[in-house]
This record gives structure tokens, C-alpha cells and sequence, in this order.
């Protein structure tokens, strides 16, 4: 008899908003999507460490890592053309 373990994990992509800077992040995850949340709330160095009131405006769950690393660069090329 064989077994095989099929581990299935949600990726996300996601952007958070700053009411304080009126600035949006985007990223992606394999993590836990409040659990990144917290990570990005909490000390540390990086662009989302200016401030401490993001909040998720948009996620959406993708199958794979680098689906959701897809989305995440669709997303900041659609940010970049809107500011230009």
C-alpha cells in the first residue's frame, strides 16, 4: 500500500492602505494574510515600517507562489502607469 501527502497552501496577493501617508502597499504571501498583516505592523525595517495603520483593502488567494507573484507585478506596473 503506498500514501502520498497532498499538501495544499494558499498564496495571496495583497494590498494594504495607510490612511496616515495615503499610500498603498502591494505584496504577495504564502503566509497567513493577518499574520503578514502583523508582520508589517510590527518593528522592523522596510517601506510598509513608516507606519502603523495599514489596513488589507483587496487579497486574493492564488494556488501557487508564483501566481501570486504574477498579480503582484501586474498590480504595481497597473500603480506606476496610473501615476504617470
Amino acid at each position: 500500500m503506498s500514501f502520498f501527502v497532498y499538501t495544499s497552501f494558499m498564496c495571496h496577493c495583497y494590498i494594504l492602505h495607510s490612511k496616515s501617508l495615503d499610500q498603498y502597499y502591494i505584496g504577495h504571501s504564502c503566509e497567513d494574510l493577518q499574520e503578514r498583516l502583523r508582520q508589517h505592523l510590527s518593528n522592523h525595517k522596510g517601506f510598509s515600517s513608516k507606519t502603523k495603520d495599514w489596513t488589507i483593502v483587496y487579497s486574493e488567494i492564488f494556488n501557487s507562489k508564483s501566481q501570486a507573484y504574477k498579480k503582484r507585478a501586474r498590480n504595481k506596473n497597473m500603480e506606476k502607469q496610473i501615476q504617470n
